[in-house]
C-alpha cells in the first residue's frame, strides 16, 4: 500500500507524465482517476488516467504501467482538473476509452468489468458530484468523540484494488505525537463542506494505536496488531473484502 503521488505513468509507446492527485468516489473510498501532469509532449496539459488503465505497479522505480498509448490520452476528452469532475464527464472518459461505468456495482472495478455494457443512465444532480481530490481531503481535521485529534496526513492506496485502504494522521495537532492508521470503515461521517473526518473512537484510543513509520514498508503483522487494538475484524478475513487485500 502506498502514496502514489509522483509515481510515473508509462503508456505502451512510452512516458505520460507523473501523478499529482488522485480522485476517489466517497461513496466507496475507491479510486477512480489519476490526475496526471504531462510532460513537454503534451504541453503539460493534466490529464485523468483511470485506474482500469493500470497493468502493472512497480514500487520500485515508482511507475504504473498502461494499457493505452500516448496518441489515446492525446486525443482524450479535455477536462478541468481544478474543478470537480462531474459524472457527465465521467460517462464521457470512460466512453472514450470503452471502459465500463462503475457505478452502482458495489464499488470496485472488478465487479464492473463484469458487465462491460454500461446501461443508459439519466444523471440526477444529487449524484452528479460524488468524486473527492486526495489532495483536497489531506488537511481535513479529525474529530474523535470527544474532540479533535489531529488532521489527514495522506492516503495510502492499496493497488490490488485501488481501494483507499488508510487515512494516514498526523495526531501532532493535539499532543505532540505520531502518525497513526484510520480505515475508511471506521469513520462516522465526513463533512465535505466543514472539511472534516468524525470518528467513533475516543482520543485516548486513537493516541494509543500504533505508530505508523511512513520509512518503513507497512506489513500485515502492524494491520494485525491494528485491528486487534481497535477490536475490529480484519478486512482480509472478510469474503466479501478479499478484493482489497494487499
Amino acid at each position: 500500500m502506498h502514496d502514489l503521488t509522483h509515481y510515473t505513468l508509462g503508456a505502451t509507446d512510452g512516458d505520460i507524465g507523473e501523478v499529482k492527485d488522485v480522485y476517489f468516489d466517497d461513496a466507496t473510498w475507491v479510486i477512480r482517476y489519476f490526475v496526471v501532469e504531462t510532460g513537454s509532449w503534451l504541453k503539460s496539459r493534466r490529464v485523468l488516467i483511470s485506474t482500469q488503465s493500470i497493468q502493472h505497479c512497480d514500487d520500485e522505480t515508482r511507475q504504473l504501467t498502461l494499457s493505452i498509448t500516448r496518441e489515446q490520452v492525446k486525443a482524450s476528452p479535455d477536462i478541468d482538473t481544478h474543478k470537480p469532475v462531474s459524472r457527465q464527464h465521467e460517462m464521457d472518459h470512460l466512453g472514450y476509452y470503452g471502459y465500463p461505468y462503475y457505478w452502482g456495482t458495489g464499488g470496485l472495478w472488478n465487479s464492473a468489468r463484469a458487465d462491460a455494457s454500461a446501461p443508459d443512465k439519466v444523471i440526477e444532480p444529487k449524484d452528479d458530484l460524488r468524486l473527492r481530490s486526495g489532495q483536497q481531503v489531506s488537511g481535513y481535521h479529525i474529530q474523535a468523540t470527544d474532540g479533535e485529534i489531529g488532521h489527514v496526513d495522506s492516503l495510502l492506496i492499496n493497488d490490488a484494488s485501488w481501494a483507499v485502504q488508510y487515512l494516514v494522521v498526523n495526531t501532532s495537532n493535539w499532543w505532540v505525537g505520531h502518525k497513526v492508521l484510520i480505515a475508511p470503515e471506521w469513520t462516522e461521517a465526513v463533512s465535505w463542506e466543514e472539511q472534516k473526518v468524525f470518528l467513533d473512537l475516543d482520543r485516548a484510543s486513537i493516541q494509543a494505536s500504533p505508530a505508523y513509520d511512513e520509512a518503513v514498508a507497512l506489513s500485515r503483522e502492524h494491520e494485525t496488531v491494528l485491528y486487534a487494538h481497535y477490536q475490529r475484524t480484519v478486512y482480509w478475513s472478510v469474503e466479501t473484502r478479499t478484493d482489497r487485500s494487499h
